[in-house]
């Protein structure tokens, strides 16, 4: 008979500043590879968006859930830009149409996320406040 073990988190997670570069690496990761490989932004950058939104939440620490919300739409806006100028140069009329491009493919994957990650926020913000007397 075997178990199985769980791996742990050992601490009370990441902080606001692991939060964004651990979300900032991967969405510049993926995004990079998905627009070299495919000339465009699709399924892979946006799963991986989805990912970067549910961890940080999930593994950062009380406090961090705004970093945690704000981070991934910057993030992809600013990669896609990078890249974009890394790929076609400094050509304002095709960085643009290129950028709007990977920002549009992105967005349902950025919509979903950014309900998710507001929900939580709002949420435990809501939660916090104490409640108001009923009679009076």
């Amino acid at each position: 008979m075997s178990t199985t073990n769980k791996i742990a988190i050992q601490g009370p997670g990441l902080k606001k500043e692991g939060v964004v570069i651990l979300q900032s690496l991967l969405i510049a990761l993926s995004t990079a590879v998905e627009l070299w490989l495919r000339s465009g932004v699709g399924i892979l950058t946006g799963v991986v968006i989805l990912i970067c939104f549910y961890g940080g939440i999930r593994y950062g620490r009380p406090g961090t859930t705004y970093v945690a919300a704000v981070t991934p739409p910057l993030a992809f806006a600013g990669s896609a830009i990078i890249v974009t100028l890394l790929q076609d140069g400094f050509r304002p009329s095709r960085v643009g149409i290129d950028v709007i491009a990977a920002l549009a493919s992105a967005a349902p994957f950025l919509i979903i996320g950014a309900l998710y990650g507001w929900f939580v926020f709002l949420n435990a913000k809501a939660k916090k406040r104490p409640s108001k007397p009923r009679g009076l």
